[in-house]
């Protein structure tokens, strides 16, 4: 038996059966009760959404600082100044020192030349006075690098003890990610098709766009320093050569996949917009 190729229509169109439909539930005694209980819902969701959010956020930014200036960073000084003679903890510090260094001593010989009446004869006393400027750049930098490798090392310690923060708040919060989750995507995908589209131009400009190397280059620059590891240009130059194109691509079966069956007229406002 062969199966129907159309539907069966009435005689009255299905659109007006449910305009009455809808007008009759309108009418009914219950609806107040429903919207009332829609409404509640709807509150409670926000709540819980927004007491997430706050938690997942400002209880480890709060665990971070309190570890770092009353415990980690006290004891990680003290051992660093104490236990040990190193004052770099990488080979590009190093380097960085020794470049401001020599930058400093070209600078103050040319100043002394040019505030010197006679180029051809500087006096033992400007030779003194460079001398002296030399050494208390020295100790500054030495100062300031052995802070810095001091900070390198609470972050990576601060940092961990965040992400075991984070973990365990991920853990014993699963209810309410779960409404977190449902409240974020439900706001996404309430939006008008444009803004939709605007966020996801926006986004994805931003991290795999013609200018995002650049972005790529000083987050990696910001991370490596946060823990005090050394400067690979090799590396970095791999990580924007392959994780944007990586990202890109995710994104991109990210939209094909599963916005293009929510909301296909999001994804043809989204072509659209890009043409």
């Amino acid at each position: 038996m062969k199966k129907k190729t159309f539907e069966e229509r009435g005689l009255i169109p299905r659109s007006i059966i449910r305009t009455f439909d809808r007008f009759r539930k309108q009418l009914s005694t219950g609806v107040e009760n429903q919207i009332i209980q829609e409404f509640r819902i709807s509150r409670y969701q926000v709540l819980v959404s927004v007491k997430s959010a706050i938690a997942l956020i400002f209880i480890p930014l709060l665990i971070n600082f309190i570890l770092k200036s009353l415990f980690l960073l006290p004891i990680t000084e003290f051992f660093w100044n104490n236990l040990q003679t190193e004052i770099f903890i990488n080979s590009s510090q190093k380097n960085r020192a020794l470049k401001e260094l020599k930058f400093f001593e070209e600078k103050i010989y040319f100043e002394t030349l040019v505030n010197s009446s006679d180029f051809r004869n500087i006096s033992q006393e400007s030779f003194f006075l460079i001398n002296n400027k030399f050494q208390h750049k020295t100790v500054e930098l030495a100062v300031d690098y052995n802070q810095q490798s001091i900070y390198a090392l609470t972050n990576i310690l601060t940092d961990f003890f965040t992400t075991l923060t984070i973990i365990f708040l991920l853990f014993f919060m699963k209810p309410q990610i779960i409404i977190l989750k449902s409240f974020l995507t439900e706001s996404f995908y309430s939006l008008s098709d444009t803004t939709k589209s605007f966020l996801l131009i926006l986004v994805t400009d931003l991290l795999v766009g013609f200018h995002s190397p650049r972005g790529w280059d000083l987050i990696l620059e910001v991370f490596l320093n946060h823990f005090g590891l050394p400067e690979n240009k090799d590396f970095v130059l791999l990580f924007v050569a392959t994780f944007p194109v990586i990202l890109d691509t995710v994104f991109k079966y990210w939209i094909f996949r599963y916005l293009n069956k929510i909301s296909p007229s999001t994804v043809a406002t989204y072509h659209n917009m890009i043409e």
